[in-house]
């Protein structure tokens, strides 16, 4: 799948307003389907799918900054697969060990680099190697750690769990090490669905878990419900599938959310409430992104 990165240049009238710019931005452009960004020193980069991407739509989003005194323009480019597979085969990454909110010293893991990492060095209780094909679903990014860091408060033995937006298939197999007796899992990027069989191989859970490539209406073709939901996609992708999630979540089931900023959670919350279900664990985040926990109420 072609994936597009633009380069977005932000004009102040004062340093100060540089920053607020930035995440306002980002903000906006999540609306219109936008995945991740990475800060520049004049302002941010930013990641979409091609299938996705529109031009009039991302210049309306540049253009509907609430702040006096900043211009943003912007050029887009095609960033083909090959160049994520070729950066992170070669850099790797280091190391990242995750603990439950609470215990932590009780409740570890880490998550290595397949390729680059000896896993008989590593003293954590479980250890999960990855052989990543991008950036996202390694541990690097706080969405993933504050799941995974949710997934290691919660009893998994046992419990079917479903996988939304799977990426390397991390979240899932973090389950599977803890005792999950299986997960689906499921992304619209191929590339992804086979890099989560790969690492599930890796990690010897591979005849525990169904990966299937495609959007929240795969659900429609498994049968039976789930103890545990996982999903680590954009807020207006959460919004449209909670809804799913809750069709095909057990009776005292677990939803667990993010890939979303802190300012978005009210939005999440009053959904969940339309829907019937509660938060479960105080709003978690890290650095400005979160992760609301649910379950359904009696």
């Amino acid at each position: 799948m072609t994936y597009y990165s633009t380069s977005f240049n932000i004009e102040c009238s004062s340093a100060d307003l540089l920053q607020p710019a930035r995440e306002l931005l980002a903000d906006a452009l999540g609306e219109v389907g936008y995945e991740s960004f990475e800060d520049t020193p004049d302002g941010i980069v930013g990641y979409i799918q091609e299938d996705y991407y529109d031009e009039s739509t991302v210049t309306g989003a540049a253009q509907s900054l609430p702040i006096e005194g900043v211009k943003v323009t912007f050029s887009t480019s095609t960033l083909p697969d090959t160049n994520w597979n070729a950066l992170w085969e070669e850099e790797g990454f280091a190391p990242i060990t995750v603990a439950g909110f609470t215990h932590p010293q009780q409740r570890l893991l880490t998550i290595y680099d397949a390729r680059h990492t000896d896993a008989d060095t590593l003293s954590t209780p479980i250890n999960i190697g990855i052989a990543a094909t991008n950036a996202f679903g390694t541990g690097n990014h706080e969405t993933t750690r504050l799941i995974a860091s949710t997934l290691l408060e919660l009893p998994m033995e046992g419990k079917r769990v479903l996988d939304c937006g799977c990426g390397t298939g991390i979240l899932a197999i973090i389950t599977l090490r803890c005792g999950a007796k299986e997960a689906v899992a499921y992304d619209i990027d191929e590339w992804s669905t086979r890099n989560t069989m790969e690492n599930a191989e890796l990690n010897g859970v591979k005849d525990r878990i169904e990966v299937l490539c495609g959007d929240v209406h795969v659900l429609s073709h498994i049968e039976g419900i789930f103890d545990v939901v996982v999903a680590n996609i954009n807020r207006n992708v959460l919004l449209g599938d909670l809804p799913h999630y809750c069709d095909v979540l057990s009776r005292n089931g677990i939803i667990i959310l993010s890939g979303f900023y802190e300012e978005d959670a009210t939005l999440l919350k009053q959904k969940a409430e339309e829907l019937g279900l509660h938060e479960v664990f105080p709003q978690r985040t890290d650095g400005n992104w979160c992760c609301l926990t649910f379950s359904r109420q009696a």
